[in-house]
């Protein structure tokens, strides 16, 4: 007997730039917060200060960040507003190995990655990196995924 074929929405551009935005802001605010924390303890300690606009802790931080957390659950901070993930090809977790290659790209290499992947992946809606490591961005059904199938809510906007 044959299985019914699994369906799975393609994440919009929007959706995904708004979600690395948020994770952007997110782990940004946190490095310059811990920058801030250095450049006091700093001055507490009359030691010269060896902070510097954290250029490639920026990179290196959302790279770790991405991996751990999309490794995990499949969504970031930013993924989790959107309601977006990342899973494999057939809609499937992915694993932190899996998760560090796609993080790679976006990380570290975001224009090149997006221009490949827009120029040979179009109609696929992949970036390079996705490509790279077998994984796509969908959308997910909050209401399915988070709720029994046989509970019906009834939300008081409802009544």
């Amino acid at each position: 007997m044959a299985e019914t074929p699994r369906t799975l929405h393609i994440a919009s551009w929007d959706d995904r730039f708004l979600a690395w935005l948020i994770d952007v802001i997110l782990v940004g605010a946190i490095l310059a917060g811990l920058g801030e924390v250095a450049n006091v303890f700093s001055l507490l300690t009359g030691s010269l200060s060896v902070t510097t606009p954290f250029a490639g802790l920026n990179g290196l931080g959302l790279f770790v960040y991405w991996t751990v957390l999309e490794g995990y659950q499949g969504q970031s901070a930013g993924k989790m507003v959107m309601n977006i993930a990342i899973t494999d090809e057939r809609g499937d977790p992915i694993d932190y190995v899996t998760a560090a290659i796609e993080s790679f790209g976006k990380a570290f290499l975001l224009p090149l990655d997006l221009i490949i992947g827009w120029l040979a992946y179009e109609e696929e809606g992949l970036r390079l990196f996705n490509k790279l490591s077998s994984t796509i961005v969908v959308e997910t059904d909050e209401d399915v995924d988070s709720h029994p199938k046989d509970v019906e809510y009834v939300y008081p906007s409802d009544r």
